[in-house]
């Protein structure tokens, strides 16, 4: 077996691997809040998601993607077949990513929710007065945040990314981004899931809009089981949103160094990942057959 070389960029939770015209990306099961990585990982994370990811891109094969083979096997050596990027990894193209995360959001939650307390607003829009925590939103709002190389991405109002990307773009990314939501929100709704929200990130290849990244993980989404769904309450999630939930009660100001996070909660995570990877797989596989 090869060495494997080591990644041309380590992200928060994944390592990439530059071949030229590709890019390998591996899931790794480190764990991160808040644009910060701690120091217990997640074990079999990366995989969770890899997979979780893997299948959306197949299912919305409408769409454009950046995906080039999810099979290690028939990955260039010295990559092919390595232990350490067995189904964990994807073979990509390499695009111009565009800098912006497009959120979708179909209930009130999270930052929305704070947001809407203070001034009745999401994404710099007026809401209807008197809504609750967890309600669901009239229609799915586009709200997009900026990716910023240091510190928090930063959210944005739809104007603010218009007049930085054109409108001919926007309105493609907004679209996409709402009909993506839309249909994944549907179909997950027959498995008694629901999506709160999402982001999704786009990227440009031979002038054409591709979708990159991840696509509706645990990680890049919120998901509630139907069954726990309470109006006015904070669900539980089956999602990274349990470790966000923890850290905004554990009295920790989101500042580098990270804390130690109590087995207790890793167990926790472990136990929500694989419960809405086994009830998305068997949804997908349902609609696929």
């Amino acid at each position: 077996m090869s060495e494997l070389p080591k990644p041309s960029y380590i992200g928060k939770v994944r390592d990439v691997y530059d071949l030229g015209n590709s890019l390998i990306l591996s899931s790794t099961d480190r764990v991160s809040a808040f644009d910060v990585v701690f120091r217990q990982i997640v074990p079999g994370k990366g995989k969770v998601l890899n997979k979780i990811s893997a299948e959306w891109f197949s299912y919305f094969k409408d769409i454009p993607n950046h995906i080039i083979e999810t099979d290690v096997s028939k990955f260039p050596s010295p990559f092919k077949d390595h232990p350490d990027l067995k189904d964990r990894s994807v073979l990509v193209k390499k695009c111009k990513r565009i800098d912006f995360e497009c959120v979708v959001r179909g209930y009130l939650s999270g930052s929305g929710w704070k947001g809407y307390k203070q001034d009745g607003t999401l994404a710099f829009k007026k809401l209807p007065p008197g809504l609750k925590e967890s309600e669901k939103l009239p229609e799915p709002a586009f709200t997009p945040a900026i990716k910023n190389d240091t510190g928090h991405d930063e959210n944005i109002s739809e104007d603010r990314m218009k007049n930085e990307i054109g409108s001919e773009l926007f309105s493609i990314l907004k679209e996409k981004s709402i009909s993506l939501y839309t249909r994944a929100a549907e179909l997950v709704a027959g498995a008694g899931i629901l999506l709160c929200d999402t982001k999704f990130e786009f990227g440009i290849s031979e002038d054409t809009v591709i979708l990159i990244d991840e696509i509706l993980t645990p990680d890049s989404s919120r998901y509630w089981a139907q069954e726990s769904y309470v109006i006015g309450t904070t669900p539980p999630s089956m999602d990274k949103q349990i470790l966000r939930n923890y850290l905004e009660k554990s009295g920790w100001n989101k500042v580098p160094p990270a804390p130690d996070l109590p087995e207790s909660l890793i167990v926790e995570l472990q136990a929500a990942y694989k419960e809405i990877q086994d009830r998305l797989l068997k949804c997908l596989s349902q609609e696929s057959t």
